[in-house]
Formats: C-alpha cells, sequence, structure tokens
C-alpha cells in the first residue's frame, strides 16, 4: 500500500458521522488520523462526544472489539420506543446488584436494553420518589436514548426526550405496580432490599 493520504472510510466508519462508543454513548467521528506509538503507526479514529466536551481517540482496528457501532436503525429505535411501553421488571435482588446490572446496560451501548433501564426506573408523578442512586441511572439511560433517538430522527433532543416521555405515560406501570412486582418474585428472592418494592 502506498503511503498517499488515506481515505475518510475506515471499517466501514467515515469522518463525519454519528456513532455510538458504548460507555459514552452518541458521539462523532471528526477525523481519522494516524499517531506512532512505541515505533508502530496506528491508526485512530478521533471520536468527538460534544455534549461531554470530551474527545476519544479509538484505534481503527478495535472499532469491533470496544462496541464502536453504527447509530441504531428506525426499527431499532422503534422497537427501544416500544420497550418503554411494557412492564417494568423489577427483580428482588439486593439494590446494588441491581444497579449493577443496569449499569451494565446502559453501557452495553444497546439502545434495546438503555431502554429497558429507563422502564424499570421510570417514576410517575403518584410514585415515590427514587433514591438518589436510582434517580442517577435513570438519567444516565434517558440521557443515552434521548441523544441517539435525536439524531437518528434528526429532531432536537428536547423532541426526543418528549417521544420518550410520551412512551412511558402509555406503561401500565401505574394502575398495576403490584401486580408487575407478583410476577417478579418468582426470580430472584433476596428480601434485602424492599425500600422500593413498599408502594
Amino acid at each position: 500500500m502506498s503511503t498517499v493520504k488515506k481515505a475518510v472510510v475506515r471499517q466501514g466508519f467515515k469522518t463525519g458521522e454519528f456513532v455510538v462508543y458504548p460507555s459514552h454513548g452518541v458521539g462523532q467521528i471528526t477525523a481519522i488520523e494516524e499517531q506512532e506509538v512505541a515505533g508502530f503507526k496506528l491508526e485512530l479514529f478521533v471520536v468527538s462526544f460534544s455534549k461531554d466536551k470530551m474527545t476519544l481517540r479509538v484505534p481503527t482496528a478495535k472499532a469491533a472489539s470496544v462496541g464502536l457501532r453504527k447509530l441504531a436503525d428506525t426499527e431499532i429505535v422503534g422497537k427501544a420506543l416500544t420497550t418503554l411501553t411494557g412492564r417494568a421488571r423489577i427483580k428482588r435482588t439486593m439494590w446494588s446488584r441491581r444497579a449493577q446490572e443496569y449499569e451494565a446496560k446502559i453501557n452495553s451501548g444497546d439502545l434495546v436494553a438503555i431502554a429497558e433501564v429507563v422502564r424499570d426506573l421510570y417514576r410517575s408523578e403518584a410514585q415515590p420518589e427514587q433514591s438518589y442512586s436510582e434517580r442517577q441511572l435513570y438519567e444516565a439511560a434517558v440521557d443515552r436514548m434521548t441523544r441517539e433517538i435525536a439524531v437518528v430522527d434528526d429532531i432536537t433532543e428536547t423532541e426526543a426526550l418528549k417521544k420518550i416521555e410520551g412512551q412511558l405515560a402509555k406503561s401500565p406501570r401505574r394502575a398495576a405496580k403490584g401486580e408487575a412486582e407478583a410476577a417478579e418474585s418468582d426470580l430472584e428472592s433476596d428480601n434485602d432490599d424492599l425500600q422500593e418494592e413498599a408502594a
């Protein structure tokens, strides 16, 4: 291969394209650059996360293994939005274990898994207050979803958030919270964490 300036497409990604990096959400590939590290030439995607004022450099050869992916297509967005209208699935396990599971889903970069976190941690006005850590996870999940839907649907983040909230309002959670939890009791039973279960 000659050393002329490389094309702006690598591993199926191109400069200017919005992508999802699992642990940071939606970013934009602003450049593809070369760096020399320990005598080796390394080609990197420069991914900018403008909202977080952060830039990541991801080796192009490792893009797939770190989970860098294209934005969800409209079918996946539709599936994620439909997930929000489902019944919350709350395991009766210790909060710390559930929190780890929620965090893993948020950082998976999988839009449908993130929607599950939003659905499970959603609280309507009529429901008890969330704990600080629940609120943090809920907001992180909503933020990830909002950013991706906004870019995919070419709408503002405010409009994307309204879409999400509209779907959550349709969820059966308010009317049937007790039933939802009864259905989950056969999953894992830990009895250590009854604070959220107390309606």
